[in-house]
């Protein structure tokens, strides 16, 4: 069996779906034949490549027996290469794949082309939810999980090292963790507003990561006089990352509701409990996939202030349950999200697809 994969968002760009398509070309070739045509140079490339992967894909195709997309953005390729060669094409389906509030989209993309696909496969149930209410056929969806390497992120690192990417002494301090893009659904922007200045002062919520609420968390924090309590510490480095991880105490994961987006999945929750890092975050759509209430994180009602306030201080207050909790929800991680198992699932449906065109 060999495997045309497909991908419009790869490293060094960073994000979710670089790191998934990324990791899953990776793994998936420990176990598969695979050739990977990639995108490394982000949105504005996009047309180019398009165009770049369409000519490629058309003379590689021949060779190949099925064409496995990266994200639904690019099934407008699966339908033409489709056309061409009568081959199967799967098409992985993130949440914004499908919820994109675009009119242009919603007709073209989910409507003319994602439902002919042969299968599509979800990060996340909710994401199969707004396929069907869009007309997609249920039986079009498997659900298969976002994996993780789950010796990535895990190392030993002092808490003095922490202080160096802070800038301060941390000595006695709580340390909150949160990394992403920061944007409207994530909610960061109304746990700093809402939640951060009623935790006791010897908390710290640091935030990894950038975007178009970046400036507003300014003027909260500023406003707020929160300088003490939020750090911004913008996008940092892959070896940061990991320090952030295993030196934190508790990983934040604050969603709300916001119509037109969704979380299709959550994988950075799943990065933090691999490094023995308990989760809080919102019961919110692709969330509920990624965490197990008790396994390897906690639930608090979205946008609930009072909740969120009681899981934390629950939480601090317990040193011995904290550490016992994230070595649990590491095990649990290892057990359910590991991508030797998640690849070998996709291998599975892969060879299932295939079968149905012979």
């Amino acid at each position: 069996m060999k495997i045309l994969f497909i991908s419009r968002a790869f490293p060094p760009i960073i994000g979710g779906i670089e790191n998934q398509n990324y990791e899953l070309s990776l793994w998936l070739s420990k176990i598969s034949h695979i050739k990977t045509i990639a995108n490394p140079y982000g949105k504005k490339f996009l047309p180019f490549f398009f165009l770049y992967a369409l000519i490629k894909s058309l003379f590689l195709l021949r060779y190949y027996d099925v064409v496995l997309l990266g994200d639904a953005v690019l099934c407008p390729l699966g339908c033409i290469l489709k056309w061409f060669y009568k081959k199967p094409v799967i098409s992985i389906v993130h949440g914004l794949d499908l919820t994109y509030p675009m009119f242009f989209y919603q007709k073209l993309w989910i409507k003319s082309c994602v439902k002919k696909m042969d299968r599509l496969i979800a990060v996340g149930h909710e994401t199969i939810e707004a396929g069907v209410t869009r007309g997609i056929p249920r039986n079009k969806f498997v659900f298969i999980p976002n994996g993780i390497d789950t010796k990535k992120f895990l190392e030993w690192h002092k808490r003095q090292e922490l202080e160096k990417i802070v800038g301060e002494n941390l000595k006695g301090r709580k340390i909150l963790l949160t990394t992403g893009r920061l944007v409207s659904h994530k909610g960061v922007d109304w746990f700093s507003q809402f939640v951060v200045p009623r935790l006791p002062e010897d908390v710290i919520y640091l935030i990894a990561g950038d975007g178009e609420k970046r400036k507003v968390i300014e003027k909260i924090i500023e406003k707020k006089k929160l300088e003490k309590k939020i750090k911004l510490l913008g996008n940092v480095s892959f070896q940061k990352l990991k320090i952030l991880y295993n030196t934190a105490d508790i990983y934040i994961k604050p969603n709300i509701k916001i119509s037109g987006t969704m979380e299709g999945f959550g994988l950075v929750v799943i990065e933090a409990a691999s490094c023995r890092l308990p989760v809080i975050a919102s019961n919110l759509e692709g969330l509920k996939d990624a965490i197990q209430e008790g396994k390897n994180g906690f639930f608090v009602e979205p946008g609930n202030t009072e909740s969120y306030l009681k899981k934390i201080n629950e939480l601090l207050a317990q040193d011995d349950f904290r550490l016992e909790f994230g070595e649990k929800a590491r095990r649990f991680v290892v057990e359910n999200f590991s991508w030797e198992k998640i690849s070998q699932q996709y291998l599975k449906e892969i060879k299932t697809v295939i079968s149905k065109f012979k």
